[in-house]
């Protein structure tokens, strides 16, 4: 299998790996400076694990599993050999999904509407966002 990415991009994999370890210490409400003291590193060091432009070692992966309480695979479920050639298909909702993970309150609203126990307030809610998303264009 080869990879398209241009040789100076983060790798798709190491992108996907820090994206999940961004979304687990945001559901952990840990900051960066917090994991990086368990991990033994710069809070900046654990912003380039985060977006992948510094790949996380072996070691310290199997570290990030403890300090995080997650299996190692944690941090590859849902990769897909697309993912590793940076190629979506034209209806894959992945990058949208990514955004959103990485987005400052993307964690905090997926945990805040997770929470609504009664279905029907969850898609009212669901298309409050999306009006308001009209609305905007």
């Amino acid at each position: 299998m080869i990879s398209k990415h241009s040789p100076r991009s983060p790798n798709p994999v190491d992108i996907h790996v820090g994206t999940r370890v961004r979304l687990r210490r945001q559901l952990l409400k840990m900051s960066q400076e917090k994991l990086g003291d368990q991990l033994g590193v710069t809070f900046q060091q654990v912003q380039k694990y985060e977006r992948g432009t510094n790949r996380v070692g072996a070691s310290r992966l199997w570290r990030m599993s403890q300090v995080m309480d997650v299996p190692v695979s944690f941090f590859y479920d849902g990769l897909d050999v697309a993912d590793t050639t940076h190629e979506f298909a034209e209806n894959d909702q992945t990058p949208i999904v990514y955004d959103f993970i990485n987005s400052t309150d993307g964690v905090s609203l997926a945990m805040a509407v997770s929470k609504i126990k009664n279905k029907a307030v969850r898609r009212q809610v669901l298309e409050l966002a999306r009006a308001l998303a009209e609305d905007d264009s």
